[in-house]
């Protein structure tokens, strides 16, 4: 008996019956927009959360280890249901099961409760992240989709930029359970907008039947896939260079250059700004020349200024001046990078697009994670480890590209 596999699903699917519109972008802004306030939003309450439990704040930052838990394993396991039960149905049910979660975090009395409630929050909330991949893929071939993910890049570089600063005005007027009933009310949104204007992009001829043994032997096959394998790491060192940012960027900024709170914000905003220019900049650009030239450009661009960010950074050469235009050319970069290469791991995968977004969301949050610790555990008083942390993330980008992401281009299903 032959064994299901990855290469002999349907290669072509017709495109859904919808013509993408605007109303398509508005509800995958909207989901995008979920992990990020989910993540940040609470940030300002880490302290007033632990008065209220009358723990100390590391007991409180266990519940945002949790939520990253809970993000990485929630993809793996909605990627084979996407792909077997549509897009529509297991996003509805990840929405609800978010939105019980956060009325139990608004409601929680102890630790445990919060840390319970947040883990089921991860869980439902990771449907968000997964079918906004496989929806843009469902209804884009890689060029088209390589500018949708800049769109939504947009979106997703503006939002950790606004939740802790959305998060830290609602504490004065609900407390810290005000932001969880906020995010619950955000979900109800959510829940709306998928019901009434996201029509299944998945047709039902397509979709691949079995059980736990085909999506492990697509899991599989997936990894077995040096140019997905590939595409999946560049974009995981790259956020992991974002993560080395903002694991270290506070200390650095605030406590060796001596910047106020207030003037750090307006620096992260800084930033964020480049990251939104530089999304937009990258549809110009795929409109224009391959996704792949222009991913080859961005990578060898990242690690030219990320060398030069560790230079800075080990010798102080020209100051906050110099230190500031490096990190903030650097997070340009990258948010050249993730569109593209997202689109380069996708493009072949139009019949397991749902698992194949879900494994890029894993590998992407643990390397991504994994950086950012790293960071936290060689802090030694220095700016060395926030940017010899970007640094060799940049590198790795740019090595792992050319030794596994450039491999043979297979041919695949690529509908309009």
């Amino acid at each position: 008996m032959n064994e299901p596999a990855v290469a002999t699903l349907p290669a072509a699917l017709p495109p859904p019956a919808l013509k993408p519109g605007r109303g398509l972008v508005f509800i995958l802004g909207a989901l995008t927009v979920i992990g990020p306030f989910a993540i940040d939003m609470y940030l300002p309450a880490l302290p007033q959360i632990a008065r209220d439990m009358a723990v100390d704040v590391g007991t409180v930052q266990l519940t945002l280890s949790v939520f990253l838990l809970g993000i990485a394993v929630g993809q793996a396991f909605y990627g084979p249901i996407v792909d077997r039960w549509g897009r529509r149905l297991p996003l509805l049910v990840g929405l609800v099961v978010f939105v019980v979660a956060c009325v139990g975090c608004g409601l929680a009395r102890s630790m445990t409760a919060l840390l319970g409630w947040r883990l089921v929050m991860a869980l439902g909330g990771a449907a968000s992240m997964v079918v906004p991949r496989a929806v843009v893929r469902d209804y884009f071939n890689e060029r088209d989709s390589a500018r949708m993910y800049s769109l939504l890049m947009v979106i997703l570089s503006v939002s950790p930029i606004f939740a802790p600063s959305v998060g830290g005005q609602l504490i004065g007027f609900t407390g810290w359970r005000g932001i969880f009933w906020v995010l619950a009310g955000l979900g109800v949104a959510c829940l709306a907008a998928v019901g009434w204007g996201l029509p299944e992009s998945e047709p039902v001829a397509g979709r691949p039947t079995g059980g736990l043994g085909l999506a492990l032997r697509t899991y599989w096959r997936l990894l077995r896939d040096r140019r997905f394998l590939g595409a999946s790491l560049v974009l995981g060192l790259t956020v992991g260079a974002i993560f080395s940012y903002l694991t270290g960027s506070s200390f650095v900024l605030i406590e060796l250059y001596g910047l106020t709170p207030q003037q750090y914000a307006l620096a992260f905003g800084f930033n964020g700004a480049g990251l939104i220019v530089a999304s937009q900049l990258n549809r110009w650009l795929v409109g224009r020349y391959s996704v792949e030239r222009v991913l080859a450009g961005a990578l060898l661009g990242d690690v030219l200024v990320g060398l030069a960010l560790a230079l800075v950074g080990a010798t102080g050469w020209g100051g906050l001046t110099a230190l500031m235009a490096c990190l903030f050319l650097n997070l340009s970069v990258a948010a050249v990078i993730t569109p593209n290469v997202a689109a380069i791991a996708m493009a072949p995968f139009g019949p397991v697009a749902g698992s194949a977004s879900a494994l890029l969301g894993t590998i992407q949050f643990g390397v991504a994670a994994t950086a950012g610790a790293l960071v936290g555990i060689g802090h030694n008083g220095t700016a060395v480890p926030m940017t010899a942390g970007v640094a060799l993330c940049a590198l790795g980008s740019w090595t792992v590209w050319h030794t596994l992401g450039r491999a043979a281009r297979r041919p695949g299903p690529q509908h309009a």
